[in-house]
């Protein structure tokens, strides 16, 4: 180590073990060739001997090398490690976790004394939430400046779309993500749907996750199109302000992704309330849909993401279907979210123009 990141580490066990700690030795463990047949691993060990108390300590100080099997950020390493710390001691004949902190940007170790839980501060911002403008087109008063902010959004949305990352195996996580994680697809057919669920008997549950995973060896060839995103843009996370401008909240489910991911994801909510009116998607709702897919499209050419989309859609619909999260839907509008993702599927290629061929 340098002697600045001895002296990080010697500061480090002073906060953590008491002001009268000394650092006295600290050195890697082990060498490459003594970790037999194994080639890889996670952890980036070293030995660290202090002195605090009056007492000797001979103790492992690990890092996580980032890695394509979701380590690649320092908030997934951040989750394991604290997985181990929090339960490790409890697990018998386990080694015993002493401490757990963080590198920050000058090179410092900070410890954590006793985490239970995680917390951020976020500025306040002013505003209503987009949805109350949905709720107001529902009951009919349908303005200009609604479908100005659809466009907006649209505007928004390629703008951000134009950062790319040349990183393959972060594309495929992300799909991998969007199938399989408790939040996306197979975590909401488990967890946000009664079952049994007469309106969706088990089979076409059944039917729809082989499906999906025909999508996921499709979108492999699509790696090319990894992106910076939003993740979770739906009229819950957005505040427009009194001009008719909007600001956004809750980033989710990574910095990289598929970019159709987060067109999906409002067009999904403009089926939703649009449906409360008739079974298919008509007036202020379809013009706030169509103007929103044509500016999106117009702005960046990317009609390769129609040819992606199906799975989002099916993740998307998952969620405002479900009877968990939105437990006042109408059984009609209900059957007709469930109708819709799972026509999408059938199709190579999402049909954005004929939408309501999907209703039926």
């Amino acid at each position: 180590m340098t002697d600045l990141a001895t002296a990080a580490l010697e500061a480090y066990l002073k906060e953590a073990f008491g002001s009268d700690a000394v650092l006295l030795h600290v050195g890697r463990i082990g060498r490459p060739e003594e970790q037999g047949m194994k080639a890889l691993g996670y952890g980036k060990p070293l030995l660290v001997r202090f002195r605090a108390g009056g007492r000797e300590r001979e103790t492992v100080l690990s890092t996580m090398r980032g890695d394509k099997y979701g380590h690649q950020f320092y908030w997934d390493r951040a989750a394991i490690l604290l997985f181990q710390y929090e339960t490790s001691a409890a697990l018998e004949r386990h080694v015993k976790p002493l401490g757990v902190g963080y590198v920050d940007a000058r090179g410092g170790l900070t410890p954590l004394h006793e985490p239970v839980e995680f917390f951020i501060l976020n500025e306040k911002l002013e505003g209503h939430d987009y949805f109350k403008d949905l709720e107001r087109i529902r009951g009919g008063d349908f303005r200009p400046s609604d479908e100005a902010l659809a466009r907006e959004f649209a505007r928004w949305l390629a703008r951000i779309h134009a950062a790319g990352k040349d990183d393959p195996d972060l594309y495929y996580r992300a799909v991998r993500n969007l199938i399989g994680s408790d939040e996306c697809i197979m975590g909401l057919i488990d967890e946000a749907f009664p079952h049994p669920y007469p309106d969706f008997p088990e089979q076409r549950f059944l039917d729809m996750e082989k499906r999906v995973i025909d999508w996921r060896w499709k979108l492999k060839r699509y790696s090319h199109r990894l992106r910076a995103v939003h993740g979770d843009f739906h009229p819950w996370n957005v505040l427009v302000d009194d001009a008719g401008g909007f600001r956004v909240l809750d980033r989710s489910r990574g910095e990289w992704g598929e970019p159709a991911g987060d067109v999906c994801t409002m067009a999904m909510n403009y089926l939703l309330f649009g449906l409360y009116n008739e079974p298919r998607l008509s007036g202020a709702f379809e013009r706030l849909y169509r103007v929103y897919f044509e500016e999106y499209l117009s702005l960046t050419n990317d009609h390769e993401a129609l040819e992606v989309m199906a799975p989002f859609f099916v993740f998307r619909g998952l969620v405002v279907a479900s009877p968990e999260w939105y437990p006042n839907h109408p059984p009609a509008v209900r059957r007709g979210l469930l109708r819709f993702l799972l026509n999408v599927l059938e199709d190579e290629v999402f049909d954005w123009e004929h939408v309501n061929r999907y209703m039926e």
